[in-house]
């Protein structure tokens, strides 16, 4: 039989807002940056789109994690073993942490360039430099892509665990993210 979650066992609607439209942003962003210079080459506008997508990330993941602060998460299910929610929670981090650390490289990366010029944000303002030096901006262009196929990585096992809640464990994992999902009890 299926059921509806109890509103205690869901995420609160911001929480689903936000990492939905964060999911979204966070593929698209992927997608045109490892992709940008084969498919996407010479395509105007690819790289400001990326910058101004990855400025947005960073704004709401910021948001996202004043709102968790303030807004407890459900608890797991009561069938995880000991081991499974200690990978989700350093799952987790490890998202949390490059969703700041790529967006962050990024500026730094732009801001250290040879000849550094302000990022537009989708074409509304500029935004400032980071007082960095061109070594620091080299570092941070290294890092910044290898940070993002360790995201790619992430992304794709944090889908996958989903989904094995979802679809062979059949517990209440995914659906608490997702709205008017129900579960199996």
């Amino acid at each position: 039989m299926r059921t509806a979650l109890a509103h205690a066992d869901r995420y609160s609607r911001g929480a689903i807002w936000l990492h939905w439209v964060i999911a979204v942003l966070v593929i698209v962003n992927l997608l045109i940056g490892l992709l940008h210079e084969s498919l996407l080459d010479g395509v105007k506008g690819a790289i400001p789109l990326h910058k101004s997508i990855g400025i947005t990330v960073l704004a709401l993941t910021l948001a996202r994690i004043a709102w968790r602060l303030g807004h407890r998460p459900p608890p797991l299910p009561a069938s995880m073993t000991g081991w499974s929610r200690l990978a989700a929670h350093a799952a987790h981090a490890g998202l949390y942490a490059l969703l700041l650390a790529l967006p962050l490289t990024g500026w730094i990366m732009t801001s250290g360039a040879r000849v550094p010029r302000p990022t537009s944000f989708f074409g509304l303002f500029d935004l400032p430099l980071l007082p960095v030096s061109r070594a620091l901006g080299g570092a941070a262009h290294e890092s910044h892509g290898l940070l993002g196929w360790v995201m790619l990585l992430l992304v794709g096992i944090h889908v996958a665990a989903a989904l094995r809640h979802h679809f062979m464990l059949r517990d209440s994992v995914l659906a608490r993210m997702i709205p008017g999902l129900s579960v199996r009890r």
